[in-house]
């Protein structure tokens, strides 16, 4: 009865916004790793590269370069990761003491509607916010199994386990990006739904926002246009 009383608190406009908000998120993330035929994004582009590189590293030596490419990627999601959980622990000390949050309210004259509003509002982020750090810290793990079987490549180019196992390492690597991909788009939409605490139609217009820069980032960027450009014969 007190779960019903409290959703009562709400009214449709917010149910519209979130859902708004969530089909945008799931929306993109579908295009993004399941782009239409013959238009691929930067996202399953870069896959290709990555298994291009995997390739190179075979017959190159030594292979210092490809480490330290690897290390910069894993210091990525260490950074993304680490700053999830301050952003974390930040929102969890704002829920313990909205009184603050609801006396800007009443500054900013905004609604001041009851604390459990404002707190439903803030855990929601969180939870994208705790998606990104699950995805980020996945990923770190699986960049560093990257890393041992880039390490478990022979160096004879010839040897027929060469091959096989760099091929091992670019879907490795590949699935890696995935998620770490899939951690920023969480944080791009917990970012979208802090328009929330000014109301729905914020939050509805922040989530139509954040679609269309990601759409643009990934389908029709100059970084996208480069990556198309073929290597001459």
């Amino acid at each position: 009865m007190e779960i019903v009383n409290r959703i009562t608190l709400f009214d449709p406009l917010d149910a519209l916004g979130v859902s708004v908000w969530l089909i945008t998120w799931l929306a993109i993330g579908l295009a993004i790793e399941r782009p239409p035929r013959g238009h691929p994004s930067v996202s399953t582009l870069m896959a290709s590269y990555r298994r291009d590189w995997m390739d190179v590293m075979v017959t190159r030596q030594p292979r210092i370069l490809d480490g330290a490419i690897l290390s910069i990627l894993r210091q990525g999601t260490t950074f993304f990761a680490s700053a999830s959980m301050l952003a974390i622990g930040g929102g969890l000390a704002l829920i313990g003491n909205t009184e603050r949050l609801l006396g800007l309210a009443r500054d900013l004259k905004l609604d001041t509607a009851p604390a459990v509003v404002w707190e439903v509002k803030i855990l929601a982020v969180l939870l994208f916010v705790t998606n990104a750090f699950l995805k980020f810290v996945w990923s770190h793990r699986l960049f560093g199994y990257c890393a041992v079987i880039m390490a478990a490549v022979p160096n004879d180019p010839e040897d027929p386990a060469a091959t096989h196992r760099a091929s091992q390492a670019a879907e490795i690597n590949i699935t890696a990006a995935r998620s770490f991909n899939r951690g920023m788009r969480s944080l791009y939409f917990a970012l979208a739904g802090l328009p929330w605490l000014l109301g729905a139609g914020p939050l509805i217009l922040a989530s139509v926002i954040t679609l269309f820069v990601l759409w643009r980032r990934e389908f029709m960027s100059q970084s996208r246009t480069a990556l198309l450009m073929r290597d001459p014969d």
